[in-house]
Formats: structure tokens, sequence, C-alpha cells
């Protein structure tokens, strides 16, 4: 199945129905009085999460619904029945953006929960409920209301705890084949991995962390070279992110240079993910002598000046991936035992995160805008251009 992360959908609630104007006219009765009944409300449109799913593709065959529309009362004070709610499943990590106001309407992140995104037309009155002492036979009604009509964007973002970072062939599908069992495509050639990959690491029992693996980043990825930046949003929702780092690559690039362009990158997406917690992953070291492999530790100490955790791995034979994932384990329980014992940390990792939201999604929209308006100059070209056309008739 296609791996779709974003979608655009149309809800419009159902009107709510009209009240009935009716008396009451019966056989031995005077003045029987009004009894016209209330109409239905109309239904409302909610999204709900589901586990089962994993992607948006079925938006984009169907972008617009609609809910039930509520029925009109009738005589005998009968209320008209509402209209059905319309419910809409979406993979848990789904937020929901209303298109035309760019709010965000609410974040999905349990399997269950339900968030309304359009609520339904309140019921018209019948005219039972306008009569009064000085006014027994009214004959005024109300009608029911419009239900809410909304543009959403709906942006799926995998959960996880851990993220990968680097650039193309750096050995991140490797490393999550090795430490998971998710089986993501392993190649010898860039951009094998074009959508995020999410597996489930297990370091005993009733102790596991999930890890998402993303394609890689180029330079210019955050001008909208690659295919990394759409993607980059997944690592929003992420706790600790590990930068990988090809040792030795096919291209023979230096590792250091390597790491200066994510970290650029990463920053222009976004400087408060850039100060997420990080740590440098060197993989691929079965590649290196002992001796180039300390020579490059030792660099990456001078020249980087980072003061982070830096691990040395092997995916292929598993050399240095139990340590790094029983560290991550370990980061991650104390990480949890602050949020719960800190009120100020819990409070400043929320913040952190509605940063990091609005600073991805800004930067994405002005990728948008700039290629719209690349695009609409690239048309006007091409109109000036057939204006300039000399038409010459051949006598």
């Amino acid at each position: 199945m296609k791996f779709v992360d974003e979608a655009k959908i149309s809800v419009t609630a159902g009107k709510g129905g009209n009240g009935c104007m009716s008396f009451r006219r019966e056989k031995y009765i005077e003045r029987g009085g009004p009894d016209g009944g209330d109409g239905g409300d109309g239904g409302s449109v909610y999204l709900k999460g589901d586990d089962s799913l994993n992607t948006l593709i079925d938006f984009r065959f169907q972008p617009q619904y609609r809910a039930e529309h509520g029925a009109q009362g009738s005589s005998r004070n009968c209320t008209g029945s509402k209209g059905e709610h319309m419910t809409l499943s979406v993979p848990v990590g789904t937020m929901i953006i209303d298109e035309e106001t760019d709010e965000v309407l609410g974040d999905i992140t349990q399997e269950g929960e339900e968030i309304l995104v359009a609520r339904g037309g309140f019921h018209g009155l019948g005219n039972t409920r306008f009569k009064t002492s000085t006014n027994r036979a009214p004959r005024q009604t109300s009608k029911g209301q419009m239900g809410e009509s909304r543009l959403l964007r709906l942006e799926l973002k995998v959960l996880a705890d851990v993220g990968l970072l680097g650039l193309p062939n750096a050995g991140k599908s490797t490393f999550i084949r090795a430490v998971s069992s998710a089986k993501p495509k392993v190649a010898d050639y860039p951009f094998t991995t074009l959508i995020p990959n999410l597996g489930v690491v297990k370091v005993e029992a009733h102790r596991s962390f999930a890890v998402a693996d993303i394609p890689g980043l180029i330079e210019g990825a955050s001008n909208g070279a690659g295919l990394g930046i759409q993607f980059l949003k997944h690592l929003t929702r992420t706790h600790i992110l590990l930068h990988l780092i090809d040792v030795n690559p096919i291209d023979q690039s230096d590792p250091i240079e390597s790491f200066r362009v994510i970290e650029e990158e990463l920053y222009r997406f976004s400087p408060t993910l850039y100060e997420r917690e990080r740590w440098l992953v060197l993989s691929k070291i079965d590649l290196l002598t002992e001796d180039e492999l300390d020579t490059l530790l030792q660099r990456v100490s001078k020249e980087l000046k980072w003061d982070g955790p830096v691990y040395a791995l092997s995916s292929v034979s598993k050399k240095g991936t139990e340590a790094v994932c029983h560290d991550i384990m370990h980061y991650l329980e104390e990480r949890t035992i602050q949020l719960e014992e800190d009120p100020d940390f819990a409070e400043q990792q929320l913040e952190n995160e509605i940063a990091i939201e609005r600073e991805g999604r800004e930067r994405i929209t002005e990728l948008r805008a700039a290629k719209r308006a690349g695009q609409q100059a690239d048309s006007d070209d091409d109109e000036d251009d057939d204006h300039d056309v000399e038409i010459v008739y051949a006598e």
C-alpha cells in the first residue's frame, strides 16, 4: 500500500431540521392549540484514531464528506429525528489543521480518541415553543441552522521515541533492521528509503521503544531539494535523535562535512528541533581499521567540538548496537520519571513541542508558497513568449 502522510478533505455537518407549524384538530376538542414539534439536530463529523491504519491514502480518493441532515418536526409535538453522526477513521498520529485559517484543531495520539471537526446545525423550533398566555395560536416557527463546513488538512506523523537522521546511505535502514523486526529496503545506492519506516526495539521483557527512519537528507533540503524535508516533520514527535554518519562513504566525502550539512539543514527546518537531545552514531565501522576509527573519533572531538554521546557501531555485524539501545532505553525511562516529578520540565517540553510544530509548518508553508510562485512565474513567461511570436503569411 502506498504511504500517504498528507491529505486535504472537505467536511460538512448536517443541517438542523425545520420546526413544524401545526394545530391540534380533533373531534370534541375545542381550540386544541399548537402542536408543531421541533426539528432534529444535524449530524456532526468526527475523526477517530485507529491503530490498524497507517496511511491517509483513502482520503485521496474520497475527499468530500457530509453528515446526515436532521429531519423536520411534525404534528402532535413529534420531534424530527437527529441526523446520524459521521465518524472518519484516521491513523493514530494524525494532526488536523483548518486549511483556511491554519488553526490546529486537534492531534490524535491514542487509539479511539475522537475529535469534533464539524458541528451539526441546531434544530428549528415548532410553533408549540412560541405559545404564550397572550398568543395561544402562534404561527411562528424557526428554521434549522446550517451545519459547519470546513476544509481540513490532515498530516500524519509517526509516533516514535527515537528518530534516525542522516544523509542517504548513512546506514539508517540497516540499523533499524538490526535492532528491530522492521524490514525496510536496503541497497547500495542513495535514496533507497522513500517513505518513513517504524520499528519497535525490544531491549528486554516489558522494556521497548519505537524508532522512526526517514528518507535521507541532502544539502539544500531546507530549500526543497531531495525527499527529506517533507518527512522531517515525522521527527518532531521524537524524544531523541540519532545522527548517523557513514565513516567510509562511497563517494569518498568527508564524514565531518557530512555531519555539518545535516546540522545546517536541521537548524533551517526548526531551530527548536535542532536543540533536541541528539546523539552521534558512527556507522559501518567494520569498513575501517582500529587506527582509522581512533583518528576519526579524535577529529569529531576536535573539529566538531561535540560534547554529546558518541557511539561507533556496525549494523551488519551488530557490533555496538546493543549498547546504544540499552542507553536509549535508560534515557527514555529517566525522561519519563522527570516528566512526572518535575512540572517545570514537563511544561518546558510541551512548549518545545509546540514551537517545533509551529516552525515546521511555517517552513513547509514557505516552501510551498515559493514553489507556487515559481510555477506561476514559469506560466507567465510562457504566455509572454506566445505574445512575442510574429506570424508571417506566405504569399
